[in-house]
């Protein structure tokens, strides 16, 4: 949620216009996450989100746009793009593809329970569930091809013991993709960026999944695992956590029971999870985009979390 893009209170207000929600109020640029400009915008008719895209392109974005409404359809709490005079919800500003969204109640919590991993392990099930048969196809696009082209780029700024583990591990991924009981794990649209700092919470009550723009077509068990890899570890040292993992799992599989190669596969997703937010990081600690207001994640967070991953296999 950094801002690359300034806009302007007179830019948003011709927007708002356009969508039919009245006289802007206020107008403020939102600080955290690194890939698109946000702007919390309050108006006549409620308090919403602009999102200004950085990287994705017009030809990506109704992937991620419908999702979120076919979602919301089904019940899911997610943020419901708000759409133009003509039924568009893929607008443009400044030559950028953008959208807005409703604003979700509450706040993140960021210092989760077992009772909160419980909450967010349900909602990921029927979310799976829900959007079993949404048509659009999209790739996630920060799965293995991306790591396989990232990581030759990030090399240079490593140790030698950090190449050589991230270098084993993604022939060890590569591994794993070309088993049979990969191939058989269950697909569909998943989050893929399911963080704390990415669902809201209203006293106990979860009031909504957001930030849907890594989501993409992929396993299941995948987005459980980058889920269990920031929900149910411990943030100092990266070890997992026991209660909360179980928690999350128990709730899950309630909703949506594992099937046999997600139960097989589920200690070598805990390590490609790891991998994937170790390479992001990596890439945008050492490769930044300028912002206002940027300041890139720690890489080495989940270096930790990779090595305690890989520790509890061996």
């Amino acid at each position: 949620m950094a801002v690359y893009t300034e806009v302007s209170l007179e830019e948003t207000q011709s927007l708002f216009n356009q969508l039919g929600l009245g006289e802007v109020t206020d107008l403020k640029g939102c600080q955290g996450g690194i890939e698109n400009t946000n702007y919390f915008v309050d108006a006549e008719a409620g308090r919403y989100v602009l999102t200004l895209f950085e990287r994705l392109t017009h030809e990506q974005l109704p992937f991620y746009l419908y999702l979120m409404k076919h979602l919301a359809q089904r019940g899911i709490p997610v943020p419901d793009p708000q759409a133009d005079k003509v039924g568009d919800i893929l607008l443009t500003m400044q030559g950028k593809p953008a959208c807005v969204v409703n604003r979700l109640r509450g706040g993140s919590q960021l210092t989760p329970t077992a009772m909160h991993c419980t909450t967010v392990g349900a909602m990921l099930a029927r979310m799976h569930v829900a959007g079993k048969d949404y048509a659009r196809l999209q790739p996630n696009l920060r799965s293995l091809p991306w790591w396989n082209e990232t990581i030759p780029v990030v090399l240079p700024y490593l140790t030698p013991e950090q190449a050589s583990l991230i270098k084993s591990e993604l022939a060890y991924q590569n591994h794993i993709a070309a088993s049979s009981a990969y191939a058989a794990l269950p697909r569909g649209p998943v989050h893929a960026d399911l963080f704390r700092d990415n669902v809201m919470f209203e006293g106990g009550e979860l009031t909504g999944f957001f930030d849907f723009y890594f989501a993409g077509v992929d396993s299941f068990l995948f987005d459980i695992a980058v889920c269990l890899n920031d929900w149910c570890i411990d943030l100092d040292s990266g070890e997992p956590n026991a209660e909360r993992q179980s928690a999350f799992l128990h709730a899950y599989q309630q909703e949506r029971p594992f099937e046999a190669a997600e139960k097989q596969l589920l200690p070598a997703m805990l390590r490609a999870g790891a991998l994937r937010f170790w390479t992001s990081r990596l890439w945008d600690f050492h490769l930044p985009r300028e912002a206002s207001m940027l300041k890139a994640h720690d890489p080495v967070h989940f270096e930790r979390v990779l090595l305690a991953r890989v520790a509890t296999m061996n």
